[in-house]
């Protein structure tokens, strides 16, 4: 149960993040937010990875061995790592439409998930 509470927090953390990171470059097509100077735009993704921490916090706490949790401190960052990876291909694809996946990107991403199995063998 832990480990599907953790992994479902890292989903929540991993979106805000994304949002935060690249939102911003989808939100410039609304007129208003060109009007904003890069400070503004900063604080903006900023309170938007606030949330991302909300729920980074309680799911590395939870899902941590040394806190009762199932996951070794390098499991929870490769599983966060892949995490990262899944949320940000499905925020490009459905919020930059022109963007695609392309062979390479899937060849990288196999690996990543090859890294993940070894890592708990």
């Amino acid at each position: 149960m832990k480990a599907l509470v953790t992994i479902g927090l890292l989903v929540l953390s991993n979106t805000f993040m994304t949002i935060a990171w690249y939102g911003h470059l989808k939100f410039s097509e609304w007129k208003w937010f060109n009007k904003l100077g890069l400070l503004a735009i900063i604080l903006i993704s900023w309170s938007i990875a606030l949330f991302e921490y909300l729920f980074q916090v309680p799911a590395n706490r939870i899902g941590f061995k040394g806190n009762g949790g199932p996951f070794s401190l390098v499991q929870l960052k490769v599983i966060q790592e892949v995490i990262t990876l899944i949320v940000f291909s499905l925020f490009t694809l459905i919020v930059f439409k022109g963007q695609s996946i392309k062979w390479n990107h899937i060849v990288a991403f196999i690996f990543i998930i090859l890294a993940v199995y070894f890592m708990f063998k």
